[in-house]
């Protein structure tokens, strides 16, 4: 699960800011909040970022995207690293980038941090966090490394570090290396982290037309109950030649496809959804289609294109949502514009059906940004899981939780105290020469 996630110089976040999904004292949904007996802690298994146009809320998906693809995926020798500091202050350029996590998994707790500039990582650590005290697993500063006292006998550690790149993390080079110590974290980020862009397609969607499956039943019930039109989701053989595919493409995939592999593919611009599957040392191809009803219960064939941009988001996300779900489950989906080509009260919808299966025991969380005023109901979400972003006129982006806020109580209209200004995070438009925005004057404060 993420406790936290701080970056800082990245985008537009010029200043370290800390995202928190640690619950606060208030009562509200708590039945719904896992607790962490070992720490007597409660983390939230939901978080909502607010804020107006370039406020931030993209970049901070972007940071959590940059972390994940650094840790997974690495660098080739020689490239640069794709940071992306604060750019309207020109010492920030010459600055390193950090970002840091605390993490729970396994039943422990870790911080695990880097300082990246494009060329190298300047600094870079993991840290096991006890009950009462910290223990520093290990800490890479300055072209050198200090292991704990518990690895200092092992060689290999050294040996991996001494294989390690300088525009390569530590972590990503040891578990390359067989190296099993640290393994789960970059698990986690590589198994647990799940990003959907809003332009980005969920990409199981072939559990659609896998009636073994077990989700398959209840992504089509989903699909009917959200007033979709589509009675069920099924897959279509489709010829290779026919999937008319660039030939560079279906060279390689005739090449590169190993036995019992499978590719997924999103091809524009028909938007036709395409599994190609090697058996038997043949490529078989198949694509994702609807069916509705006609006036007398008749199954009619509709291909994806036909389709609207909001039914495609909601296939896209209905596998997400119902991964979520199951009390084993301890993934953290983070969805940038959760609202887009989506009508609110089916944003609602998948969001209830996620949290009512939440309780104390479940593991799996659910971050997400949203233009969406609508859904900014302490009915639906507590204070502490609604955070907002806000720009200023230097360009830097804050971010807040509402529970930051000492006026904004339980039983208080939040949305139209937002839609004032007084929470920040609202566009501040210019209307014949004049700047139109409220204040930002609600007292902020602790609880």
């Amino acid at each position: 699960m993420l406790i936290s996630f701080s970056v800082e110089n990245w985008l537009s976040f010029q200043s370290k800011v800390t995202f928190s999904m640690v619950a606060s004292r208030e009562k509200q949904h708590l039945d719904r909040v896992p607790h962490i007996p070992k720490y007597n802690m409660r983390l939230l298994p939901i978080a909502a970022i607010y804020g107006g146009n370039a406020s931030g809320k993209t970049n901070f998906f972007k940071a959590l995207n940059f972390a994940r693809q650094f840790v997974v995926k690495g660098t080739q020798p020689e490239a640069i690293i794709p940071i992306e500091p604060f750019r309207l202050n020109p010492s920030c350029l010459k600055l390193p980038t950090f970002l840091s996590f605390e993490l729970y998994i396994n039943d422990c707790c870790y911080e695990f941090g880097f300082r990246v500039t494009r060329d190298r990582v300047v600094e870079e650590w993991l840290t096991e966090i006890q009950k009462t005290s910290e223990k520093e697993l290990y800490r890479r500063k300055e072209g050198d490394i200090k292991f704990s006292t518990e690895f200092k006998k092992d060689q290999f550690l050294n040996f991996a570090f001494q294989g390690t790149r300088d525009n390569q993390l530590f972590l990503t080079n040891a578990v390359n290396q067989k190296v099993e110590r640290f393994k789960h974290i970059y698990d986690w980020f590589k198994d647990s982290l799940v990003m959907i862009a809003p332009d980005s397609r969920f990409e199981p969607f072939e559990r659609f037309f896998q009636e073994e499956n077990p989700l398959y039943g209840h992504m089509n019930l989903t699909l009917s109950h959200l007033d979709t039109g589509i009675s069920r989701l099924g897959g279509e053989k489709v010829e290779f030649d026919n999937l008319g595919l660039p030939e560079n493409l279906k060279t390689r995939l005739r090449e590169e496809i190993p036995e019992g592999a499978t590719v997924r593919l999103l091809v524009e611009p028909t938007r036709e959804r395409i599994t190609i599957v090697r058996k038997n040392g043949e490529l078989e191809a198949r694509k994702l289609v609807s069916f509705h009803n006609d006036s007398s219960g008749n199954e009619i064939r509709f291909d994806m294109k036909q389709e609207s941009d909001g039914t495609q988001r909601v296939i896209d996300l209905i596998p997400a949502f119902l991964e979520l779900a199951p009390s084993s489950n301890e993934k953290v989906f983070v969805i940038d514009e959760i609202d887009r080509s989506l009508h609110t009260l089916l944003t609602r919808e998948l969001l209830n059906g996620y949290l009512e299966s939440c309780a104390p025991e479940t593991r799996s969380q659910l971050l997400l940004t949203t233009h969406d005023v609508f859904l900014m109901d302490q009915r639906l979400f507590r204070r502490d899981e609604m955070w907002v972003t806000e720009r200023d006129n230097e360009g830097r982006s804050s971010l807040l939780a509402f529970s930051d806020y000492k006026d904004v109580r339980y039983d208080k209209d939040i949305r139209k105290s937002y839609l004032q200004g007084k929470l920040g995070g609202i566009p501040r438009i210019l209307i014949s020469g004049a700047l139109r925005s409220e204040d930002t004057d609600m007292e902020r404060g602790n609880n």
